[in-house]
């Protein structure tokens, strides 16, 4: 992911708000959401390069995603895949905060990363290039720095999602991913410099990312209330400005696979549900 909003245990009916676009090369094939035939518990997209994932939760409610640390100057040629971290936190029984305990001496082997891992009762979030710290109730926007760094980005989103839950009506996922659609460049004197050059900050300035080779891939909503059940919506552009495809899955915490609801097409444009 490049870009993660979510409010933790803010809302009365909603312990977890989250709403994150993933941003990637178009041509690092992947596939989208889905329960995985070979972990059957876990529902995530599958980056199929490396065999990692950018976001996922599973059917006990262990739940993980991942931003870029993005400083091209300390890159690492031929360093492990950071979305490994987030399967393997997926596939393992460990309460996060003994997760984190023990990849944290191995972290430096990675490029820089931002995770969050949790469970329905704790949420952390650990980077290689800044702290590891449990997560008090709060309105949260991670990207390509370290957490809540004022990105102009991260602040329209998050005072985009704070303006979302406010409102009387009941929360969507329509309304969460009409955010993440957002596609305004703020003004040069507000970016940040990260090392990639100016033309290459502007491009990737705004919620939503568009280039000829870079942008966007899949925008996911992810929601537990306060009964566990889950909501997990995908739509997927791999590089067209509109989606051919969305997924929704919905379940509850320790169910098991029988009742599960998915729903998802090819479609230009998408129907609401």
């Amino acid at each position: 992911m490049c870009l993660i909003l979510f409010a933790w245990k803010m809302p009365e009916n909603f312990p977890l708000v989250l709403a994150a676009n993933r941003d990637e090369f178009y041509e690092r094939p992947s596939a989208p959401a889905a329960f995985w035939e070979d972990a059957p518990d876990i529902l995530a997209g599958r980056d199929l390069q490396e065999g990692g994932t950018w976001l996922g939760i599973t059917r006990a409610g262990r739940l993980a995603a991942l931003t870029n640390y993005r400083d091209p100057a300390s890159l690492k040629i031929g360093a492990p895949s950071r979305g490994r971290l987030v399967s393997d936190y997926l596939r393992c029984r460990e309460i996060p905060e003994v997760y984190l305990r023990r990849i944290a001496p191995d972290a430096d082997r990675f490029n820089g990363f931002n995770l969050l891992v949790g469970d329905p009762d704790d949420l952390f979030c650990f980077s290689n290039r800044g702290a590891r710290e449990r997560l008090d109730p709060g309105i949260y926007g991670l990207s390509n720095r370290l957490l809540d760094t004022p990105w102009p980005k991260v602040e329209r989103g998050k005072t985009a999602l704070l303006a979302l839950l406010k409102e009387k009506k009941a929360l969507s996922p329509e309304a969460l991913l009409a955010l993440l659609t957002d596609r305004t460049r703020p003004p040069d004197d507000c970016l940040p410099d990260t090392g990639v050059g100016l033309e290459w900050e502007r491009i990737l300035s705004p919620l939503f990312i568009e280039s000829p080779v870079y942008g966007t891939r899949s925008s996911t909503v992810l929601l537990i209330d306060r009964r566990g059940s889950v909501t997990f919506v995908e739509r997927v552009f791999n590089g067209i400005a509109d989606p051919w495809m969305t997924a929704r899955f919905d379940f509850r915490i320790g169910q098991d696979g029988d009742e599960d609801r998915r729903c998802g097409e090819p479609s230009v444009p998408i129907t609401s549900w």
